[in-house]
C-alpha cells in the first residue's frame, strides 16, 4: 500500500496548522487505498542548508531525508505568511532532492487569501524538484474557515475539494510507482 506523508509546514508559535493537518489526517484515514502520517516540521528541526546536494554528513539530515524517502505522495499543509510559503517550510523542501523526484504532490493551504500565494510558490519549487502537483487544493480562509481566526470550522465544500486532493494524490503516486521503482534513492 503507498504511503502519503501530511507535510505539516509551519513551527511558528501558535500555528493553525495543526489543526488543519489533523482534520486532514482525519478525512485521510476514512480511506483504504493508502496510508497516511502527518510529518510535523517540529519534529525535524534542520538549520539552513548545512549540506552539499545529495551528500548527508549530518544525522538531521539523514533522519529527514529516510522520512521523506519512506513516502510515495505528500500533501503539503502550509500557511501563508508575507504573501509566501514559510521559510521553513521552503528550507525543508530545499533540504533534499532524490528523496522528492517522482512523487505527487497536493496543498492545503490557510491564511487572508487562503494561502494560495504560498501554494503557488511551492508548486514552482516541486516543479524543480520533478514533483508532480495535482491540481486540486484547499484553500482556506482564517476569516471564513476559522472561528474566531482561530479554530478551524470548514465547510462541506472544502471536505469535497480535500476528498478530491486526495484522490488525485494517492492516483498520482500510484501512477508514479515504476518512476520510482527505476531511481533508487540513496541516502547516506
Amino acid at each position: 500500500m503507498i504511503r502519503i506523508g501530511i507535510v505539516l509546514g509551519s513551527t511558528r508559535p501558535g500555528r493553525r496548522g495543526e489543526q488543519v493537518a489533523r482534520w486532514v489526517e482525519q478525512r485521510a484515514r476514512l480511506r483504504a487505498d493508502a496510508e497516511f502520517e502527518v510529518v510535523d516540521l517540529l519534529a525535524h528541526p534542520l538549520p539552513h542548508l548545512d549540506e552539499l546536494p545529495g551528500e548527508y554528513e549530518h544525522p538531521h539530515t539523514r533522519a529527514w531525508a529516510e522520512t521523506i524517502a519512506s513516502f510515495d505522495g505528500f500533501v503539503v499543509v502550509t500557511p501563508e505568511y508575507n504573501h509566501s510559503a514559510p521559510g521553513v517550510l521552503m528550507n525543508a523542501i530545499d533540504f533534499l532532492r532524490a528523496e522528492w523526484r517522482d512523487k505527487a504532490v497536493g496543498f492545503v493551504s490557510y491564511g487572508g487569501v487562503g494561502g494560495a500565494r504560498a501554494v503557488e510558490q511551492l508548486r514552482l519549487m516541486c516543479g524543480a524538484l520533478e514533483m508532480a502537483d495535482v491540481s486540486s487544493q484547499v484553500t482556506l480562509s482564517l476569516a471564513t474557515e476559522f472561528e474566531n481566526f482561530a479554530v478551524l470550522a470548514p465547510g462541506e465544500h472544502h471536505t469535497a475539494a480535500l476528498d478530491r486532493t486526495l484522490d488525485q494524490v494517492v492516483a498520482w503516486s500510484t501512477s508514479l510507482l515504476p518512476l520510482r521503482a527505476g531511481s533508487p534513492v540513496a541516502v547516506a
